[in-house]
């Protein structure tokens, strides 16, 4: 499976992405993401997550080939549909889910990072929103969580690369460290969140959603409608072609 679950004694699970060669997900990987989260409402005794990539770096992006294999409007349609039940899962996940991050976080990567709600990651670790090249729009409610909005609004149209040392700067990177210290840190983080009474670490993370916390669910689903457009014009299908043939560089 591109996505397995480990579980550990003190109350901490780890999920951990292993698609190689790059870590890009397809439908069914963010449908199955998507569960696993759900399933922590009603496991009393998981306190925390980690969520780590395995590999290259932690998440490519989505499956672009997998989107231009289906036909019609399938592939699109469900992976944004996936991006959405994904990224939801993580923002109202039962438990506090911490991101370790690692070399690159593209795309879809993103918006799972900015999803959570701890991110940590490893030096030179860098991050693309790189939806303008494919086509595509919608990412800006996930991304909000780790840039402000001038920020946000560069990387986005420019699909530049942010770097995690600057994101720990604003706050939104919680700790950059060293790649063989990442999984350890993460896990230490969780550890220590997992150790408090877990009714009340669930209940405090309803408070903070219900306080602070981003209308995911609506605003990515209004985000999205602009790259069906794009879909429905042929445009973002000819933004696909051009990555998929290696007519444009990666990142």
């Amino acid at each position: 499976m591109a996505i397995r679950e480990e579980e550990r004694p003190d109350g901490v699970v780890e999920l951990v992405i292993d698609a190689p060669p790059v870590n890009a997900l397809t439908i069914a990987d963010l449908e199955l993401l998507a569960g696993m989260l759900g399933s922590y409402a009603v496991r009393p005794h998981v306190n925390a997550v980690v969520l780590r990539g395995h590999g290259r770096g932690f998440v490519a992006g989505g499956d672009v080939m997998e989107v231009q294999r289906l036909e019609g409007h399938q592939g699109i349609l469900g992976q944004a549909s996936g991006s959405l039940a994904a990224t939801v899962a993580l923002h109202e996940c039962a438990v506090p889910v911490i991101a370790a991050v690692h070399n690159y976080c593209i795309g879809l990567g993103v918006l799972l990072a900015g999803s959570c709600d701890i991110v940590l990651c490893a030096t030179g670790t860098r991050f693309v929103l790189a939806e303008v090249d494919n086509g595509a729009t919608g990412g800006a409610i996930q991304a909000s969580g780790l840039m402000p909005d001038k920020r946000l609004r560069a990387a986005m149209l420019t699909c530049e690369p942010v770097a995690a040392e600057e994101l720990e700067r604003y706050g939104s990177v919680y700790a950059v460290v060293d790649t063989a210290d990442l999984r350890t840190a993460a896990l230490d983080l969780a550890s220590r969140i997992a150790a408090k009474p877990g009714r009340t670490v669930r209940a405090a993370k309803l408070a903070l959603n219900a306080s602070t916390g981003r209308p995911i669910r609506d605003r990515y689903r209004a985000e999205l409608s602009y790259t069906y457009e794009l879909n429905l014009t042929g445009e973002a299908a000819a933004a696909r072609n051009g990555f998929v043939s290696g007519d444009r560089p990666g990142y």
